[in-house]
């Protein structure tokens, strides 16, 4: 029996294949799960800056889980609401919720991808900003 021990490495390639996911994820939206459970899996044997890109892309997927929820309520509750016409501003601000954070999610992507690139580590992949 060899005496094998997992290092953490830096490989780049499978960061950016779950950054390509997510992108092609407001497409068809089964790519984001799938880059989600790549990046689950990778991140416990990831070296340091991967693995920032990898909490940074788990953290985008949530987050997006989230507000993406967030705004389909509104939409939903203003639906009924059309008929007192409290559902036009209700669901014109899900509608407004759903736009930005698929900008956001798409800016997110972009900005990691340069971040990745470049060869650095995600500053803040914590962060609920860009």
């Amino acid at each position: 029996m060899s005496d094998v021990v997992s290092r953490p490495h830096d490989d780049k390639v499978l960061p950016y294949v779950v950054y390509a996911l997510y992108l092609l994820a407001p497409f068809n939206g089964l790519t984001a799960v799938i880059g989600l459970i790549l990046a689950y899996v990778s991140r416990p044997t990831a070296g340091p800056v991967t693995e920032s890109h990898y909490t940074f892309l788990v953290r985008t997927f949530w987050l997006s889980i989230g507000w993406c929820l967030i705004g389909l309520a509104l939409v939903l509750v203003g639906v009924p609401l059309l008929i007192v016409l409290i559902g036009v501003p209700v669901m014109l601000a899900g509608a407004l919720i759903l736009g930005v954070i698929g900008l956001w999610f798409v800016v997110r992507c972009v900005v990691g991808l340069v971040f990745l690139s470049r060869g650095e580590a995600y500053p803040r992949p914590r962060s609920w900003l860009i």
